[in-house]
């Protein structure tokens, strides 16, 4: 479909939890792929680029397993700051994200 036409169906307000779980299964396997290809590239230990990309992703895992224990307990969606409903649109293009864009931008 071409960016500029028009969708005929309105986007949900809220992902699934079947939904999420989907999104957040993705992005868990991305993150744990390319922990592998850290791994895998022979550099030292004390690499600094190497060990800081390891934490970053390793927060990301954490983020991710958190998002995985709020769709278990139902506040999955909801802003930890504000409790006000994020919007599916960043949902899906951050399925682990904690805030909403304001609160995260307050941050």
């Amino acid at each position: 479909m071409p960016l500029d036409t028009p969708r005929t169906e309105p986007r949900p307000e809220r992902l699934t939890a079947h939904e999420a779980r989907q999104r957040l299964e993705h992005a868990r396997n991305a993150r744990l792929t390319q922990m592998q290809a850290i791994g895998e590239t022979g550099q030292s230990a004390d690499d600094h680029i190497m060990s800081s990309q390891k934490e970053a992703i390793e927060r990301v895992l954490k983020e991710i397993e958190e998002a995985f224990t709020r769709i278990e307990d139902g506040t999955y969606g909801a802003c930890l700051s504000c409790s006000n409903p994020i919007p599916a649109e960043r949902l899906e293009i951050l399925p682990y994200t904690r805030f909403c864009v304001a609160c995260q931008r307050r941050a």
